[in-house]
Order: C-alpha cells, then structure tokens, then sequence
C-alpha cells in the first residue's frame, strides 16, 4: 500500500486544482489532502476536485473534511443535509446512541458520494461547564462514559460508510476556556482529574486508526502545547495508548506561536506523525514540506494501517435511516 512521500496533509485553495498545486502535490507526494467550505461548489465539481487531488499523486490519497455537524459542516444544502449541532441532537433524541449512528452513517454516505474518504469526527472532547463556546456543542456530553460510547457509535458508522474516522482532540480539549483558533488555553487540572475524565474515551477508542491532536498547555505535563510535547505525546501513546496515525491539528491556528515552518518541526520533533496544514496558500505549504520531512518508517507503517481500516461502504437504505433518523428526533428530550 502507499502512502505518499511527505508526512502532511495539505488543503487547496478553491474549487477546482490550479496548475502549479497540483504540480506541487506531485512532487511532495503528501499522505492526504483536507477540503473546506472554499473548496465546495456542487457534487459534481466536488467529486471532480477529489479526483483531481488523487490524478495529482497518482493513487488513492485519503480526503478529509470537517462534517460534524452543526457550524462545523462542509456540505450544506441545497446540496447535502444541514445539520444540528451534537449536541443538541444528543440533547433531543430518543436514543442518542442509536440517533449518532444513524446521522453518522448518513453523513458518511454524503462524503463517500463525492470523494471524501476521511472525516474529522468523533469529537470526543468531555464538555464541562467552562468549555469554551467554540467547542461546546460539538461535544457528545459531560460524562466520559456516554461521550465513549456516543464516539465509539460514530466511529463506527463511519466505517461502515467506508469513511475513516479522525477522533479529536486528544488528549482531551473539554477543559479549555479559550478559541485555540486564536489563543493559546491552558489546563491546570490534575493528573488525576485529567486521566479520570478527559482522556477516558479517548483510552476507550484508542484502536481507532487516526487521530488529531489539541493545541492545548496541559500544566501538570508540559508548559508547551500537546501539538508539540513530547510528554504529552508520550502521555497519548503510552497512557492513552493510541498506536494509530496521529496528525496535528492545524498548524495555522493562533495557538501556535512562531513561523508556520517553526511549528511544524516543533509538532513534528515532539512526535507528531503527520503535520495538518489546512489554508491551501503555496508559500506555507512549501514551508510545511520543507519543516516536516517524509514519512518515517515508523510513520509509514502506522499510515497503512490506517489506510488498511478504509473500505468499501457496506450497503445501506438512505431512505430508510431518514425516516428512522426523524422518528428518532420526534419524540420528548432525552434527559
């Protein structure tokens, strides 16, 4: 199986490949690429920008998105589903369990139409009264239990859809008061607290094949953010034990201080195996590929891995979850 050359995955910058990206793309042979709302126009433009990214490294490079749900949702109508928030759909379903399976498998459907094989979900972050808003109902719940088996259902349903799933943010980003887009949080809680709550499910879904990290300072760890600790990185392979591919959340989040090239050596250095780069401007892009290197062996075989996890959707009646879906979401608030 291969992988591509260099450890990143790269974003584009519109909706059909300029020349010179995928001239680009061919010489740094990235592991994936990651598509945004820029990117989106129709399905039939969509699946044409996929192929063109895959005709770029010439094989079958992993595509990813951000198809949560609520703000955080790529396709929209009129084209694909809108959908609430998780939360909220945790909040007002019947059985949540069965009603995140069933959205999920919908919202892997959506993606495999048009070419995405990959999915930035399950959001297993624990939300606590002090979340930041940014996150909050994103998350599945404020117990680690319910969040694990919510998380291991959309995981699931993915898969099913032939979608890998990416779980974020390890090692757990409920504890944040701040928009990592732009600030830079830091946690103070305990070893303790931390390992009791917020890196339950991710202990829970730690043979799921990828990943992505949180730009969080984990005081009772690090004075650094986990993106580029090796503490903390230590902390998601040994304590967590997570052996899958783990990827960086994006590298151009204000999180992060220094050149965009500084924090992918950082990320990487720490442990890191793949650097997320999501903007799609060439002068950074040039500067992550020149910072993260390529993929190590080590790296390579985690990425087959993953890629091996990755198959052919199982059948499935749209129709029929549809209408399963609604009935799920009529009923009273689940409480």
């Amino acid at each position: 199986m291969t992988t591509g050359r260099l450890a990143a995955i790269f974003g584009c910058s519109g909706p059909e490949l300029t020349a010179e990206e995928a001239a680009f793309y061919r010489d740094a042979d990235p592991f994936g690429f990651i598509l945004f709302a820029r990117n989106v126009e129709s399905p039939v433009q969509l699946r044409a920008l996929t192929g063109a990214l895959r005709d770029a490294v010439g094989r079958d490079a992993p595509v990813l998105m951000d198809q949560e749900g609520g703000r955080v949702q790529r396709l929209r109508t009129p084209h694909w589903r809108d959908w609430a928030p998780p939360l909220e759909t945790v909040a007002q379903a019947r059985d949540p369990l069965r009603a995140m399976w069933v959205r999920s498998r919908i919202i892997a459907y959506e993606l495999r139409g048009v070419g995405v094989d990959a999915n930035c979900a399950p959001c297993a972050d624990v939300a606590g009264d002090d979340t930041h808003p940014f996150l909050k109902n994103r998350c599945y719940g404020t117990d680690p239990a319910v969040v694990s088996a919510i998380s291991a259902a959309v995981a699931d349903a993915h898969l099913a859809g032939g979608v890998l799933p990416v779980i974020k943010h390890l090692p757990g980003h409920g504890r944040a008061t701040a928009d990592t887009h732009h600030d830079l949080p830091t946690v103070i809680a305990s070893r303790d607290d931390l390992t009791a709550t917020d890196f339950a499910p991710f202990k829970a879904l730690n043979h799921l094949p990828m990943a992505m990290t949180a730009h969080i300072i984990f005081a009772a760890y690090d004075d650094k953010p986990a993106t580029q600790s090796a503490a903390m990185i230590r902390v998601i392979r040994e304590d967590i034990g997570f052996q899958g591919l783990l990827m960086t959340d994006d590298l151009n989040m204000q999180a992060l201080r220094g050149s965009v090239a500084d924090r992918t050596a950082a990320a990487m250095a720490a442990g890191c195996d793949i650097a997320l780069h999501c903007k799609g401007d060439m002068a950074e892009m040039l500067a992550v590929a020149g910072a993260c290197g390529d993929q190590t062996p080590a790296i390579r075989a985690r990425a087959e891995r993953a890629l091996a996890a990755r198959h052919a959707p199982d059948p499935v009646d749209i129709a029929a979850l549809d209408a399963e879906f609604r009935a799920l979401m009529s009923g009273d608030a689940h409480v």
